[in-house]
């Protein structure tokens, strides 16, 4: 399956986040717009995460840690930890989920 990504629809996720999703049998990824200020509540998931900010600042916890991310950044996310982040600018984010983010669909 070939996708280009201008032409996949974005879906508001969450107040503020509009994602464009990609799913394969094992895998999920999310091309994030987040507005500033868009905050993303603690939770945790039984998917791996990789999340790399691509453009803007991203507040970012992770297990009680809180750091600020800058583009370029890549943050990977075990299985079941605890995370939130919030958006200091407008921010692109690029989040890849194994397995499958099924919720995302």
């Amino acid at each position: 399956m070939n996708y280009n990504l201008s032409t996949i629809p974005s879906k508001e996720i969450m107040p503020g986040l509009h994602g464009k999703l990609v799913h394969s049998e094992n895998m999920s990824m999310a091309f994030w717009d987040v507005e500033k200020g868009a905050e993303v509540p603690e939770h945790a998931h039984m998917n791996e995460q990789i999340m790399h900010v691509m453009e803007g600042e991203f507040q970012f916890t992770l297990d009680g840690d809180t750091q600020i991310y800058y583009p370029g950044d890549i943050v990977v996310i075990a299985p079941h930890l605890k995370h939130s982040g919030i958006a200091l600018t407008p921010c692109k984010l690029l989040d890849v989920f194994s397995p499958t983010r099924e919720e995302y669909r």
